[in-house]
């Protein structure tokens, strides 16, 4: 293998000092632009910003390194995506409907400590999910009274009053992973699927709410904040 042919080619070393300025203008952009834009971080971005991003990374990737590309169409197309990006975000502030086909609606995945069936929205993968709950020191769904997926990607929590606390699924893995189709021992067990708790005596049971047939051992405990 002919490293010096794989790493360097036909490389110009004068240009090679001009695509390290060429990548510090248009990275320098890219900040100024997501400044302007008001976000502070990487959750705080909705769909449409991400395609935004997507948009300036592909207007600012060519001329970091293409001899053919100069800096100045990419600026243009830096504002025009600005210009297009105040527009959309103006007219969705005057319009709620535009706003929610734009953004998106907030998604209840928790409701009275139990998964909600009707959000027709498996995108949120229940492994990410129950991270999120254990970074909010939840240990299982019965602590919580309602919890929403935000347009942005954030989990809003309302948790119970330790006093109505719940029994509910476990969130920690090594508890969610003991799952049983038969019951050995009666007691309350948490359907796996939708947190569904149930007293259940010895066999195999199916869930009542969502009629699945995978169970974890309920916990009961209070949320230590």
């Amino acid at each position: 293998m002919d490293w010096q042919e794989l790493f360097i080619h036909d490389l110009d070393w004068q240009f090679a000092l001009e695509i390290i300025i060429r990548t510090i203008i248009m990275f320098a952009f890219i900040l100024i632009f997501l400044r302007i834009s008001g976000k502070k971080g990487v959750k705080q971005l909705s769909i449409f910003e991400v395609a935004i991003i997507i948009g300036l990374g592909s207007a600012a990737g060519d001329p970091m390194f293409n001899k053919e590309s100069a800096v100045l169409p990419a600026l243009l197309v830096f504002a025009t995506i600005l210009g297009f990006y105040r527009l959309i975000t103006w007219f969705a502030m005057k319009n709620e409907k535009f706003e929610r086909i734009l953004e998106g609606g907030p998604t209840y995945i928790i409701e009275d400590g139990v998964f909600n069936l009707d959000t027709g929205d498996e995108t949120y993968a229940k492994d990410e999910f129950f991270s999120e709950m254990r970074q909010q020191s939840i240990e299982h769904l019965g602590q919580v009274r309602t919890a929403i997926l935000e347009p942005n990607g954030n989990v809003s929590f309302l948790f119970y009053e330790d006093e109505d606390v719940k029994s509910g699924l476990p969130v920690m893995p090594k508890l969610y992973k003991q799952k049983l189709k038969n019951i050995s021992n009666k007691g309350s067990y948490a359907c796996s699927y939708c947190g569904n708790v149930e007293h259940l005596s010895e066999g195999p049971k199916k869930c009542s709410r969502c009629d699945k047939n995978e169970w974890v051992k309920a916990l009961h405990t209070r949320r230590l904040s």
